[in-house]
């Protein structure tokens, strides 16, 4: 998939004293974008616990270019520049309109439940052999 698209509305809650989104509320929108991600290829997150598997976060990198607010309409576009050894790497932009608000990578991290590290799965769009269960 070259990318996917969600529409998050800006909760007040999501919100600081300056009516601003509070920084660290785009990494639950990364998260929640690559969440639904997974899903639009046909994959919850749930298949990935029940192959075995866990992604975690290794390393989060943000640009912020411009404030959201307060029932602020965004768009986070998400798709994956890199998977492959054990890790997948996906890029974001978080836009209202036309106007870019943050950019960002994610580094996720492949491992078993067990805590090991092993390769990203084929159906992940790695070369692993871990099965996808039915």
């Amino acid at each position: 998939m070259e990318s996917h698209k969600i529409d998050i509305r800006v909760r007040y809650q999501e919100t600081d004293g300056q009516g601003i989104v509070h920084h660290g509320n785009y990494l639950t929108y990364f998260e929640k974008a690559r969440i639904e991600y997974l899903r639009a290829l046909g994959i919850s997150y749930r298949d990935v616990e029940e192959a075995g598997l866990m992604l975690v976060v290794a390393k989060v990198e943000v640009n912020y270019f411009q404030p959201a607010y307060f029932d602020d309409q965004l768009q986070v576009d998400t798709r994956v520049i890199s998977a492959k050894g054990a890790a997948i790497i996906h890029e974001y932009q978080i836009t209202r309109g036309d106007d870019l608000i943050v950019q960002g990578t994610t580094r996720v991290g492949c491992l078993t439940k067990a805590g090991k590290v092993t390769r990203v799965p084929k159906w992940l769009g790695g070369k692993g052999d871990f099965e996808l269960s039915s």
